[in-house]
Protein backbone atom coordinates (compact mmCIF):
# COMPACT_ATOMS: atom_id res chain seq x y z
CA UNK A 1 0.00 0.00 0.00
CA UNK A 2 1.35 3.40 -0.97
CA UNK A 3 0.20 6.62 0.63
CA UNK A 4 0.89 10.14 -0.53
CA UNK A 5 1.78 12.67 2.16
CA UNK A 6 1.24 13.35 5.87
CA UNK A 7 -2.38 14.46 5.45
CA UNK A 8 -3.38 10.98 4.24
CA UNK A 9 -1.45 8.98 6.81
CA UNK A 10 -4.26 8.47 9.33
CA UNK A 11 -6.70 7.24 6.68
CA UNK A 12 -4.10 4.92 5.20
CA UNK A 13 -3.23 3.42 8.58
CA UNK A 14 -6.89 2.79 9.32
CA UNK A 15 -7.29 1.06 5.97
CA UNK A 16 -4.22 -1.08 6.59
CA UNK A 17 -5.45 -2.11 10.04
CA UNK A 18 -8.79 -3.10 8.55
CA UNK A 19 -7.08 -5.39 6.08
CA UNK A 20 -4.71 -7.10 8.47
CA UNK A 21 -3.72 -6.83 12.10
CA UNK A 22 -0.50 -8.75 11.54
CA UNK A 23 2.94 -7.17 11.51
CA UNK A 24 3.38 -4.16 9.28
CA UNK A 25 6.52 -2.64 7.79
CA UNK A 26 6.61 1.05 6.91
CA UNK A 27 8.89 2.86 4.48
CA UNK A 28 8.91 6.62 4.94
CA UNK A 29 10.63 8.64 2.24
CA UNK A 30 12.26 12.01 3.01
CA UNK A 31 10.66 13.64 -0.04
CA UNK A 32 7.94 12.83 -2.58
CA UNK A 33 9.05 9.78 -4.54
CA UNK A 34 7.83 10.86 -7.98
CA UNK A 35 10.37 9.76 -10.58
CA UNK A 36 13.26 9.67 -8.08
CA UNK A 37 14.80 6.26 -8.79
CA UNK A 38 16.77 6.31 -5.54
CA UNK A 39 13.67 6.79 -3.39
CA UNK A 40 11.79 4.25 -5.49
CA UNK A 41 14.40 1.63 -4.60
CA UNK A 42 13.58 2.15 -0.95
CA UNK A 43 9.92 1.43 -1.57
CA UNK A 44 10.72 -1.61 -3.71
CA UNK A 45 13.12 -2.96 -1.09
CA UNK A 46 10.60 -2.54 1.72
CA UNK A 47 7.83 -4.21 -0.27
CA UNK A 48 10.07 -7.17 -1.15
CA UNK A 49 11.20 -7.53 2.47
CA UNK A 50 7.61 -7.47 3.70
CA UNK A 51 6.63 -10.17 1.21
CA UNK A 52 9.59 -12.31 2.29
CA UNK A 53 8.64 -12.11 5.98
CA UNK A 54 4.86 -12.21 5.77
CA UNK A 55 4.32 -8.57 6.66
CA UNK A 56 2.09 -5.84 5.31
CA UNK A 57 4.00 -3.10 3.47
CA UNK A 58 3.03 0.56 3.71
CA UNK A 59 4.92 3.28 1.82
CA UNK A 60 4.46 6.87 2.99
CA UNK A 61 5.90 9.89 1.21
CA UNK A 62 6.94 13.06 3.02
CA UNK A 63 7.11 16.56 1.61
CA UNK A 64 8.28 18.70 4.56
CA UNK A 65 10.32 18.28 7.75
CA UNK A 66 7.07 18.36 9.73
CA UNK A 67 5.59 15.65 7.52
CA UNK A 68 8.60 13.42 8.16
CA UNK A 69 8.08 13.77 11.90
CA UNK A 70 4.36 13.16 11.67
CA UNK A 71 4.77 10.15 9.39
CA UNK A 72 7.29 8.43 11.67
CA UNK A 73 5.09 9.13 14.70
CA UNK A 74 2.00 7.82 12.93
CA UNK A 75 3.70 4.60 11.86
CA UNK A 76 5.03 3.99 15.37
CA UNK A 77 1.63 4.75 16.93
CA UNK A 78 0.09 2.18 14.61
CA UNK A 79 2.30 -0.50 16.14
CA UNK A 80 4.63 -0.94 13.18
CA UNK A 81 6.97 -3.89 13.51
CA UNK A 82 9.66 -2.14 11.47
CA UNK A 83 9.91 1.45 10.25
CA UNK A 84 12.46 2.05 7.48
CA UNK A 85 13.60 5.60 6.67
CA UNK A 86 16.10 6.84 4.13
CA UNK A 87 18.57 9.68 4.64
CA UNK A 88 20.10 12.05 7.18
CA UNK A 89 16.81 13.97 7.44
CA UNK A 90 15.56 11.37 9.92
CA UNK A 91 18.50 11.27 12.35
CA UNK A 92 17.09 13.70 14.92
CA UNK A 93 13.55 12.38 14.43
CA UNK A 94 14.50 8.81 15.27
CA UNK A 95 16.71 9.88 18.16
CA UNK A 96 13.67 11.59 19.71
CA UNK A 97 10.87 9.20 18.78
CA UNK A 98 12.35 5.69 18.86
CA UNK A 99 12.88 5.47 22.65
CA UNK A 100 9.12 5.98 23.13
CA UNK A 101 8.31 2.89 21.04
CA UNK A 102 10.51 0.03 22.29
CA UNK A 103 8.41 -2.61 20.52
CA UNK A 104 9.09 -1.09 17.09
CA UNK A 105 12.41 -1.55 15.31
CA UNK A 106 13.65 1.40 13.26
CA UNK A 107 16.11 1.18 10.37
CA UNK A 108 17.81 4.23 8.91
CA UNK A 109 19.41 3.67 5.51
CA UNK A 110 22.30 5.62 3.98
CA UNK A 111 22.95 7.36 7.30
CA UNK A 112 23.47 6.52 10.96
CA UNK A 113 23.08 7.85 14.48
CA UNK A 114 26.50 7.12 15.93
CA UNK A 115 26.18 8.89 19.28
CA UNK A 116 23.55 7.78 21.80
CA UNK A 117 21.72 5.62 19.27
CA UNK A 118 18.50 4.18 20.76
CA UNK A 119 18.54 0.42 21.30
CA UNK A 120 15.78 -0.10 18.73
CA UNK A 121 17.47 1.86 15.94
CA UNK A 122 19.75 0.12 13.45
CA UNK A 123 21.69 1.56 10.53
CA UNK A 124 22.53 0.42 7.01
CA UNK A 125 25.41 2.36 5.51
CA UNK A 126 27.43 1.93 2.33
CA UNK A 127 31.10 1.70 1.42
CA UNK A 128 30.80 4.22 -1.38
CA UNK A 129 34.56 4.37 -1.80
CA UNK A 130 34.68 0.89 -3.34
CA UNK A 131 32.47 1.71 -6.33
CA UNK A 132 33.98 5.20 -6.59
CA UNK A 133 37.41 3.60 -6.98
CA UNK A 134 36.02 1.67 -9.94
CA UNK A 135 34.77 4.92 -11.49
CA UNK A 136 38.27 6.33 -11.16
CA UNK A 137 39.69 3.23 -12.77
CA UNK A 138 37.31 3.67 -15.69
CA UNK A 139 38.29 7.33 -15.99
CA UNK A 140 41.96 6.40 -16.02
CA UNK A 141 41.41 3.84 -18.76
CA UNK A 142 39.20 6.03 -20.95
CA UNK A 143 40.70 9.52 -20.70
CA UNK A 144 42.49 10.76 -23.78
CA UNK A 145 43.81 13.97 -22.26
CA UNK A 146 45.15 12.26 -19.10
CA UNK A 147 43.12 14.79 -17.13
CA UNK A 148 40.06 13.71 -15.17
CA UNK A 149 38.01 15.44 -12.49
CA UNK A 150 35.38 14.96 -9.81
CA UNK A 151 32.62 17.45 -9.07
CA UNK A 152 30.94 16.97 -5.72
CA UNK A 153 28.65 18.90 -3.43
CA UNK A 154 30.67 20.10 -0.44
CA UNK A 155 34.08 19.47 1.12
CA UNK A 156 33.17 17.10 3.97
CA UNK A 157 34.84 13.80 4.96
CA UNK A 158 31.91 11.70 3.75
CA UNK A 159 32.10 13.00 0.19
CA UNK A 160 35.83 12.30 0.11
CA UNK A 161 34.74 8.68 -0.09
CA UNK A 162 33.79 9.57 -3.65
CA UNK A 163 36.47 12.06 -4.65
CA UNK A 164 39.53 10.48 -2.99
CA UNK A 165 38.72 6.97 -4.16
CA UNK A 166 38.04 8.26 -7.66
CA UNK A 167 41.44 9.94 -7.83
CA UNK A 168 43.19 6.83 -6.53
CA UNK A 169 41.46 4.58 -9.04
CA UNK A 170 42.38 6.86 -11.92
CA UNK A 171 46.03 6.98 -10.87
CA UNK A 172 46.24 3.23 -10.29
CA UNK A 173 45.06 2.42 -13.81
CA UNK A 174 46.81 5.34 -15.50
CA UNK A 175 49.88 6.72 -13.71
CA UNK A 176 50.02 9.57 -16.25
CA UNK A 177 46.56 10.80 -15.31
CA UNK A 178 45.98 13.77 -13.02
CA UNK A 179 42.75 14.28 -11.08
CA UNK A 180 41.13 17.53 -9.92
CA UNK A 181 38.25 18.06 -7.49
CA UNK A 182 35.76 20.92 -7.56
CA UNK A 183 33.07 21.53 -4.92
CA UNK A 184 29.63 22.96 -5.72
CA UNK A 185 29.28 24.81 -2.41
CA UNK A 186 26.83 27.68 -2.03
CA UNK A 187 23.57 27.72 -0.11
CA UNK A 188 22.24 24.48 -1.60
CA UNK A 189 25.26 22.33 -2.51
CA UNK A 190 23.26 19.11 -2.87
CA UNK A 191 20.65 20.57 -5.17
CA UNK A 192 22.16 23.31 -7.29
CA UNK A 193 22.54 22.24 -10.94
CA UNK A 194 23.60 25.74 -11.99
CA UNK A 195 26.64 25.82 -9.71
CA UNK A 196 27.39 22.16 -10.52
CA UNK A 197 27.40 23.03 -14.21
CA UNK A 198 29.79 25.94 -13.58
CA UNK A 199 32.27 23.67 -11.80
CA UNK A 200 32.03 21.04 -14.53
CA UNK A 201 32.65 23.65 -17.22
CA UNK A 202 35.67 24.90 -15.25
CA UNK A 203 37.35 21.49 -15.10
CA UNK A 204 36.54 20.90 -18.78
CA UNK A 205 38.22 24.22 -19.60
CA UNK A 206 41.26 22.89 -17.77
CA UNK A 207 41.41 19.85 -20.04
CA UNK A 208 39.43 17.19 -18.14
CA UNK A 209 37.66 14.92 -20.59
CA UNK A 210 36.08 12.54 -18.02
CA UNK A 211 34.17 13.99 -15.04
CA UNK A 212 32.82 12.09 -12.05
CA UNK A 213 29.58 13.74 -10.91
CA UNK A 214 28.78 13.13 -7.23
CA UNK A 215 26.55 16.13 -6.72
CA UNK A 216 23.12 14.63 -5.91
CA UNK A 217 20.61 17.19 -7.20
CA UNK A 218 23.28 18.94 -9.27
CA UNK A 219 23.96 16.03 -11.60
CA UNK A 220 21.84 17.37 -14.42
CA UNK A 221 23.93 20.53 -14.45
CA UNK A 222 27.00 18.38 -15.04
CA UNK A 223 25.18 16.52 -17.80
CA UNK A 224 24.33 19.83 -19.47
CA UNK A 225 27.96 20.90 -19.28
CA UNK A 226 29.03 17.59 -20.83
CA UNK A 227 26.62 18.07 -23.71
CA UNK A 228 27.94 21.59 -24.23
CA UNK A 229 31.67 20.82 -23.98
CA UNK A 230 31.84 17.23 -25.19
CA UNK A 231 33.38 15.53 -22.15
CA UNK A 232 32.14 12.23 -20.75
CA UNK A 233 30.57 11.64 -17.34
CA UNK A 234 30.57 9.04 -14.59
CA UNK A 235 27.55 9.25 -12.27
CA UNK A 236 26.40 7.91 -8.91
CA UNK A 237 23.65 5.96 -7.12
CA UNK A 238 21.34 5.01 -10.02
CA UNK A 239 21.54 4.55 -13.78
CA UNK A 240 21.37 7.99 -15.42
CA UNK A 241 22.61 6.82 -18.82
CA UNK A 242 19.27 6.96 -20.59
CA UNK A 243 18.62 10.43 -19.17
CA UNK A 244 21.77 11.77 -20.85
CA UNK A 245 22.26 9.53 -23.91
CA UNK A 246 25.75 9.32 -25.30
CA UNK A 247 27.32 11.21 -22.39
CA UNK A 248 27.66 8.76 -19.48
CA UNK A 249 30.24 6.02 -19.47
CA UNK A 250 29.17 4.28 -16.26
CA UNK A 251 27.99 5.02 -12.74
CA UNK A 252 28.01 3.64 -9.25
CA UNK A 253 24.90 1.81 -8.10
CA UNK A 254 23.81 2.18 -4.49
CA UNK A 255 21.47 -0.77 -3.96
CA UNK A 256 19.11 0.54 -1.32
CA UNK A 257 16.63 -2.24 -2.13
CA UNK A 258 19.18 -5.00 -1.51
CA UNK A 259 20.40 -3.43 1.72
CA UNK A 260 16.88 -3.03 3.10
CA UNK A 261 16.26 -6.73 2.47
CA UNK A 262 19.49 -7.77 4.18
CA UNK A 263 18.89 -5.45 7.13
CA UNK A 264 15.28 -6.49 7.67
CA UNK A 265 16.42 -10.12 7.68
CA UNK A 266 18.84 -9.26 10.50
CA UNK A 267 16.09 -7.60 12.49
CA UNK A 268 13.78 -10.55 11.95
CA UNK A 269 16.60 -12.81 13.21
CA UNK A 270 16.63 -10.87 16.47
CA UNK A 271 19.42 -8.35 15.93
CA UNK A 272 18.95 -4.75 17.00
CA UNK A 273 20.96 -1.55 17.25
CA UNK A 274 23.42 -2.81 14.63
CA UNK A 275 25.37 -0.85 12.05
CA UNK A 276 25.52 -2.81 8.81
CA UNK A 277 28.15 -1.79 6.27
CA UNK A 278 27.51 -2.81 2.67
CA UNK A 279 29.92 -2.68 -0.25
CA UNK A 280 30.68 -4.67 -3.38
CA UNK A 281 30.93 -8.03 -1.62
CA UNK A 282 27.47 -7.74 -0.07
CA UNK A 283 25.83 -6.33 -3.17
CA UNK A 284 25.18 -2.99 -1.49
CA UNK A 285 27.37 -1.08 -3.96
CA UNK A 286 27.88 -1.81 -7.61
CA UNK A 287 28.40 -0.37 -11.08
CA UNK A 288 26.84 -0.83 -14.48
CA UNK A 289 29.96 -2.68 -15.64
CA UNK A 290 29.34 -5.33 -12.97
CA UNK A 291 25.82 -6.12 -14.12
CA UNK A 292 25.08 -9.33 -16.05
CA UNK A 293 25.89 -8.91 -19.73
CA UNK A 294 22.25 -8.63 -20.83
CA UNK A 295 21.49 -5.92 -18.28
CA UNK A 296 24.67 -4.05 -19.17
CA UNK A 297 23.76 -4.17 -22.85
CA UNK A 298 20.35 -2.64 -22.06
CA UNK A 299 21.73 0.00 -19.68
CA UNK A 300 22.29 2.72 -22.25
CA UNK A 301 25.76 3.36 -20.79
CA UNK A 302 28.77 3.83 -23.03
CA UNK A 303 30.76 1.19 -21.15
CA UNK A 304 28.53 -1.47 -22.71
CA UNK A 305 30.56 -0.90 -25.86
CA UNK A 306 33.93 -1.15 -24.07
CA UNK A 307 34.43 -4.88 -23.41
CA UNK A 308 38.12 -4.55 -22.51
CA UNK A 309 37.34 -1.92 -19.88
CA UNK A 310 34.47 -4.03 -18.52
CA UNK A 311 36.80 -7.00 -18.10
CA UNK A 312 39.33 -4.94 -16.17
CA UNK A 313 36.69 -3.34 -13.96
CA UNK A 314 35.22 -6.71 -13.07
CA UNK A 315 38.68 -8.00 -12.17
CA UNK A 316 39.28 -4.99 -9.90
CA UNK A 317 35.90 -5.51 -8.26
CA UNK A 318 36.78 -9.11 -7.45
CA UNK A 319 40.01 -7.94 -5.84
CA UNK A 320 38.09 -5.49 -3.67
CA UNK A 321 35.58 -8.16 -2.74
CA UNK A 322 38.21 -10.71 -1.68
CA UNK A 323 40.26 -8.10 0.17
CA UNK A 324 43.36 -8.24 -1.99
CA UNK A 325 42.71 -4.64 -3.06
CA UNK A 326 42.05 -2.25 -0.19
CA UNK A 327 40.30 1.04 -0.87
CA UNK A 328 40.97 3.57 1.88
CA UNK A 329 37.98 4.98 3.75
CA UNK A 330 38.45 8.73 4.44
CA UNK A 331 35.89 8.51 7.25
CA UNK A 332 38.05 6.03 9.14
CA UNK A 333 40.44 8.83 10.06
CA UNK A 334 37.65 11.13 11.32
Amino acid sequence: MRLALAATVAAGIAATSAVAKDKTYYYISPDPIGVNAFLKMGATGLEAAAAAHGAKAVVIESDTPQARLENVSAAANDGAAIVVVLGFEFNDILADIAPNYPDTQFLIVDQCIYKDRPQNVSCAVFREQEASYLMGAIAGMTTKSNKVAAVSAIDIPFLHRYTDAFGTGAKDTNPAASSEVRWVGGQNPFGDPVRAKEQALAVAAGGADVVFSATAGGDFGVFEAAKQQGFKVLSVDVNHCKEAPGLIIDGTLKRVDTVIGLSVAKIEAGESSFVGSYGLAEGGMGAEALLPDDELAASGCLIAGMPDVVTKVRALAKQIEDGSLKVADPLAAN
